[in-house]
């Protein structure tokens, strides 16, 4: 049985101590490598003295055009061959070697970087636990010389040569934030970098080459691939690996990012702060909406057709494809009669939308999501599909907001109950005739694949590995008829009274607010006219009080000199 992970939660398998275990899986080292044949030496110096054994390693170095050429020294594994690729760059080099490769698994390694005895066999350890992982190994930055490749050879400690050294910095950073890639899997993929990564030959196999069209950022763009073919990312402390100089990002961060976001931004749905246009579209898709036949017998109505697909395009998500699948190689028009050509309504829809680029017809959706078949864009996985029946029209924020759902919290499949028996399914009675959209993950859907047992259900793999749930398709913005639509001027018409009624609004709280100020001001005017009366009152209380006094002291003399005359 094939062991299932969750997410990209690796830390469910325990792979075998260093040392402790039998391997049986072969490994092909890539090398691309242009010039800097000392540098070279040492990476196959370091090479020729793993644990891991010979018996099972294979080493393709692959000269990317040197000149003077390459040559394979002395001290190197013994089953190590040299070939040419003449095409410059790396990314065709390393495809070169990936076609000359032919172990279980393939480990990039740059010819700058020289791996620790035990890196190998810490790599091919899990690859022997489970069949779909791309572990990737910690990497130093060294200043140090360059030593002999006999020195490097008999090392059992490379920090003794090569420190102090700088660690991979984002890398480390990366692990550490996300708990070892665990809490974050969407952006697990990055892990993948060329210096010292392993991966499954077969998950490549599924995700493709290189890609020779990108100037930077390959080992990026493979790495989201192989997370739609269903890989995990490892990150390996065990295996280190010294470079020896400073990595080009580590010298030109900003230049870099600049030229590889230009390119990545249109394979990498994934990159959402990339993709801030409000409108255009890219290669790759972040959603491939494949509208299905609905109400009507034996096919595709075009009126039903029409509300879904201009609700899908017209909604607050442009970063989508539309696929219809039916058999549009029959479909032709009729030039005498054609209200009478049974395939009318497939004619009107191939019609309607046959130069609307975000719209494809096939005959049927391919079992690997891909946003279209064209030469430019072969085998690129778009992260998610939305199965929806023709008919049932998304509100404008649907798509997105099942798209957050799926993703913020994981799930591999988001099932969107829209209807159950009544009139809309036409079957009667309770749990019967049940009409659904269904939001599937291209990476759980690959997985599944991978760790499916013979007579399970897909979507039963699919709930082990990324969880499944069901949602209520009128809370998600579904509706069964067609809705007006806004468009891009209504739009811009409600955008702009609405922010004239917040300036209004605004400038009526100013107004207000200074009303209030001005009647604090009044308020305190008179609080403080009212402390001065209080005070005269006060004074004038005392005066009476010394009055009152007064009277009564001489009304008491009188009295007592009315007395004294009397006697």
């Amino acid at each position: 049985m094939t062991a299932r992970i969750a997410g990209n939660d690796y830390r469910s398998l325990t792979p075998p101590a260093l040392g402790s275990w039998a391997p049986s899986l072969r490994v092909s080292v890539v090398i691309p490598a242009y010039g800097d044949q000392e540098k070279l030496d040492l990476a196959l110096a370091g090479l020729a003295g793993q644990t891991y054994p010979a018996a099972l390693t294979e080493v393709v170095v692959v000269d990317n055009g040197s000149s003077p050429p390459l040559r394979l020294p002395a001290l190197r594994p013994e089953g190590t061959r040299l070939i040419v690729c003449s095409v410059p760059g790396r990314a065709h080099a390393r495809n070169a070697g990936l076609s000359a490769a032919t172990g279980d698994v393939i480990h990039w390694l740059d010819s700058d970087v020289v791996l620790d005895r035990r890196s190998v066999e810490a790599h091919m350890r899990w690859h022997h636990a489970a069949p779909y992982l791309v572990v990737t190994g910690y990497l130093r930055f060294t200043p140090a010389g360059l030593p002999a490749p006999e020195v490097v050879a008999a090392a059992d400690d490379l920090a003794k040569l090569f420190e102090p050294a700088e660690p991979h910095a984002w890398l480390v950073d990366l692990v550490e934030r996300t708990d070892g890639l665990t809490a974050n899997p969407h952006r697990a993929f990055s892990l993948h970098v060329g210096g010292a990564t392993s991966v499954n030959a077969a998950l490549l196999a599924v995700a493709g080459p290189m890609d020779t069209d990108l100037i930077l950022g390959q080992d990026t763009e493979m790495g989201y691939r192989l997370a739609q073919a269903g890989a995990v990312f490892v990150p390996e402390p065990l295996s280190r690996a010294f470079h020896l100089g400073p990595t080009m990002r580590m010298r030109d961060k900003a230049p870099i990012d600049r030229v590889s976001h230009a390119f990545v931004a249109d394979r990498i749905p994934s990159y959402r702060w990339l993709r801030s246009h409000p409108a255009r579209q890219w290669k790759v898709p972040y959603v491939e909406v494949v509208v299905e036949p609905g109400g009507k017998p034996g096919g595709y109505a075009y009126d039903e057709v029409r509300a879904t697909v201009d609700a899908v395009l017209a909604g607050t998500l442009p970063d989508v494809a539309v696929t219809l699948t039916g058999p549009w190689g029959r479909v032709g028009v009729e030039g005498r009669a054609p209200l009478k050509n049974p395939d009318l309504d497939l004619v009107l829809i191939r019609g309607h939308y046959a130069h609307e680029p975000r719209v494809r017809f096939a005959d049927e959706v391919p079992a690997a999501l891909t946003p279209h078949d064209r030469p430019d864009a072969p085998g690129r996985a778009v992260p998610y599909r939305l199965r929806l029946p023709a008919g049932w029209v998304p509100g404008e924020d649907t798509l997105a907001r099942l798209l957050d759902l799926a993703r913020d919290e994981g799930y591999g499949l988001v099932s969107v109950l829209l209807a159950e028996g009544g009139e809309e399914t036409g079957d009667a009675g309770p749990g019967r005739g049940v009409v659904a959209a269904r939001l599937e993950r291209a990476a759980a859907f690959a997985r599944a694949a991978i760790v499916l047992e013979e007579g399970e259900d897909l979507d039963d793999a699919v709930d082990d590995t990324f969880g499944v749930i069901w949602v209520d398709g009128e809370t998600y913005g579904f509706t069964p008829e067609a809705r007006p639509l806004t468009g891009r001027r209504g739009a811009y018409r409600v955008r702009s009274e609405a922010e004239a009624e917040v300036a209004r609004l605004t400038g009526e709280a100013e107004r207000l607010r200074g009303q209030v100020a001005k009647w604090r001001d009044e308020a305190g005017r008179w609080r403080r006219s009212t402390v001065e009366l209080r005070r005269e009152v006060g004074t004038l209380r005392k005066e009476l009080a010394a009055a009152r006094k007064v009277v009564q002291y001489g009304l008491l003399s009188s009295v007592k000199r009315a007395i004294t005359r009397r006697r």
